[in-house]
């Protein structure tokens, strides 16, 4: 299917050919019919791909101030990868679409059904119930198009809460601001547009409103101080997009005391204290479409927020633009300026930077059934005698493209001579952006098909945490080799189900099915030489892990027992396994002190060891990102050994050893994915021994239990 993904390295759009996505749990597989082009937020989008680092950098100070902090903690060359890995991965464009149900898999929708949702552009989309609306019979598909930009100037109305009769000034006339005067009128209130552009001030003049034509020179302070008797305006809804700050003065000039502005579109904000302390103006930005908006529990897990204490949110703000326009109170057939068809998507944004004058422009899909969209998209068919033949055993397909597969286990992997065969991702976009930037053969959306072939000799799990363990008995299932990113699992009885599956099929001979877990740590030169110098000393061990792990919120998804598994499975496992490796011998008992914390993720873990050795992993939420991620401390028979950042390996008391020092942050992924594909090809045991991978889940899930 063809889908529009912008490069916001550089600005380009593109029409890309992705593989269909699969329905999710909740959520309805669409196929489009038309979508509207959101010209102000999409063409903000392009002028920003279009800027050079420098400018970008401008835009977004505080994403410089994280640039400069992983430049002191990791060095140059790794954060210039970072940055240019982040910029060059696509972003698919669009919020505005209407199509008909393929599948559903949520109740009082069925296949057939014409609904709107905040899908983007593409032929097929998938989208969670919470963000589809049905349309009405009276609604045809263009109209229905309109509906989520109207709610995003709905929504700015709700925040206003006009009376009837009151005088709201309108500040920008673009679509938004259009749909919002409408909305006002049909509201009882008598409206105020502004804007530079005469055909639009001119349409906001057929719908009803009294107009400012700043173009002409007029004055919108001194034309709304006579649209109120001069009694200055109730509200103003700023609906513009600009960079000056002079909008909102103005709307606060406009404004009588005790007056109200809301914020929908994108000005200045260094507002000016006087222009509202004075007159104890209220002022508030509006979050798009409504209440749900950016809450995953609404958006994707499908809780509505009761009905009796939130009236309206963004799903029942598109149910009344819709009803607005099967009435006829709202009109929209004479906002849309150009047609084209999903193909000629590239002259529609060629419009939308201003080649020539535009409003609203709408993209027109074929029709399509759910037996005519594939998922699967190859680039470069791989012929089996086109593959060295000692590489049969290493056909390697990624489950999951993600930014930490893009950055770091897809290229530790293609570095290793693998055969790429197949990367499936759940929306398609991420998969084809690997696709074609790694060299794979193809890409999915099926991921279960993808481990029934036969190209396929080893599986790659790098998925959100919850699914790893059903993909990893997936894989044991029909035999394929398995490298998992951390975690194993998030639950011991996960865990049960992975070890006994395993041992039924391939008994205690770990070679002759690889399960091993991404504890990279373990693999870093500066480890290794550790390990070298310890295996030379008799005796236990004390080692001090401190974690400079940064706060994460509570919303995301890491923090989510029921997702992530919280962070000390989702990310302490790797230093209780570096200790383990380290040491050399089985964790016997531990300890765990928390913080009172709402998250929970600022705790000292203390591990005892059977050859009497002991180690503490602080891992802390609670300190600066300037200062360094992780050091590792290790005293042992009068020596002591420390690993700053795995950067700096420092050696006080140790013959001919003193320090080992690293131009660039090594943390052992690649030679953790090198060792994995040779045992693979010489069919050797598994580089991490299966009881180390084992018992490192198991306590790490025992930690975050209790």
């Amino acid at each position: 299917m063809k889908q529009i993904l912008q490069n916001i390295a550089n600005g380009e759009t593109t029409v890309v050919d992705v593989p269909c996505p699969s329905n999710k749990k909740d959520s309805l597989l669409i196929a489009s019919r038309n979508s509207l082009v959101s010209a102000g937020t999409e063409r903000m989008l392009i002028d920003f791909g279009k800027a050079n680092y420098i400018d970008k950098a401008r835009q977004q100070p505080d994403k410089v101030k994280m640039v400069l902090n992983k430049v002191k903690t990791d060095g140059l060359l790794p954060t210039i990868e970072a940055v240019r890995s982040k910029l060059s991965q696509p972003i698919p464009l669009g919020y505005c679409n209407v199509g008909v149900v393929l599948e559903s898999g949520v109740e009082g929708f069925v296949e057939g059904d014409r609904v709107v949702s905040n899908g983007n552009h593409a032929e097929v989309v998938c989208v969670p119930k919470n963000l589809c609306v049905k349309v009405p019979d009276g609604v045809d598909d263009e109209s229905a198009a309109f509906t989520v930009l109207a709610a995003v100037g709905l929504q700015g109305i709700r925040l206003v809460k006009p009376t009837l009769g009151e005088t709201i000034v309108v500040s920008g006339l673009g679509l938004v601001g259009l749909l919002t005067v409408q909305l006002l009128i049909a509201n009882g209130c008598r409206v105020l547009g502004v804007d530079s552009d005469s055909s639009r001030c001119a349409m906001a003049g057929q719908f009803g409103a009294e107009i400012v034509d700043l173009s002409k020179g007029m004055d919108p302070i001194v034309v709304a101080q006579d649209f109120s008797r001069g009694r200055g305006v109730d509200a103003v809804i700023v609906a513009a997009a600009t960079n000056s700050d002079e909008v909102m003065h103005q709307a606060a000039q406009m404004c009588r005391k005790r007056g109200r502005v809301v914020l929908v579109g994108v000005v200045g904000l260094n507002l000016r204290r006087d222009d509202f302390f004075k007159k104890e103006i209220s002022f508030c930005i509006s979050a798009s479409y409504g209440p749900g908006r950016y809450d995953s529990n609404y958006e994707d897990k499908g809780q509505d927020y009761p009905f009796g204490f939130v009236r309206w949110t963004e799903q029942r703000n598109f149910e009344a633009v819709l009803d607005m326009m099967a009435d006829g109170r709202l009109d929209v057939n004479f906002l849309i300026s150009h047609r084209f068809s999903i193909g000629e998507a590239e002259k529609a944004y060629k419009v939308v930077t201003g080649i020539e004058p535009s409003l609203g422009i709408i993209l027109d899909y074929p029709e399509c059934k759910a037996s005519s969209v594939s998922k699967r998209v190859e680039f470069s068919p791989v012929r089996q005698h086109d593959v060295p033949s000692g590489l049969d055993k290493c056909g390697v397909s990624f489950v999951g493209a993600g930014n930490y597969a893009t950055a770091v286990l897809i290229p530790a992997f293609k570095d290793t001579g693998v055969r790429l065969h197949c990367v499936a991702s759940s929306g398609g976009v991420s998969g084809v952006y690997a696709g074609r930037k790694f060299g794979f053969a193809e890409t999915s959306t099926d991921t279960d098909a993808l481990f029934s072939e036969k190209e396929t000799n080893a599986v790659v799990i790098s998925t959100r945490h919850d699914s790893h363990a059903h993909f990893v008995l997936k894989a044991l299932e029909t035999g394929k080799h398995i490298f998992v990113e951390k975690p194993l699992c998030l639950t011991l009885e996960e865990l049960s189900l992975i070890e006994r599956e395993y041992f039924e099929r391939c008994g205690h001979n770990s070679s002759s099915l690889l399960l091993m877990v991404g504890f990279n740590r373990r693999f870093s030169p500066q480890v290794q030489k550790m390990k070298e110098l310890l295996d030379g000393v008799t005796g236990p061990k004390s080692l001090v892990m401190t974690v400079n792990a940064g706060m994460i919120t509570e919303d995301h998804w890491t923090q989510d027992r029921g997702v992530g598994g919280g962070r000390v499975v989702g990310e302490a496992c790797h230093f209780i396994d570096l200790l383990r490796f380290l040491v050399g011998f089985s964790i016997s008992g531990w300890q765990k002190s928390v913080m009172d914390t709402p998250t929970g993720d600022t705790l000292s873990i203390q591990l005892s060891f059977e050859d009497g050795s002991l180690g503490t992993v602080h891992y802390f939420a609670n300190g600066s990102k300037s200062f360094p991620k992780e050091r590792l401390e290790i005293f042992t028979s009068g020596r002591v050994l420390q690993l700053d950042n795995f950067r700096k390996l420092t050696g006080f008391g140790w013959p001919n050893f003193s320090k080992m020092n690293l131009w660039r942050q090594d943390k052992g992924q690649k030679t953790c994915a090198s060792a994995f594909v040779k045992a693979i090809e010489q069919g050797a045991e598994a580089p991490i021994p299966l009881a180390e991978v084992f018992e490192v889940s198991r306590v790490a899930i025992e930690v975050a239990q209790i």
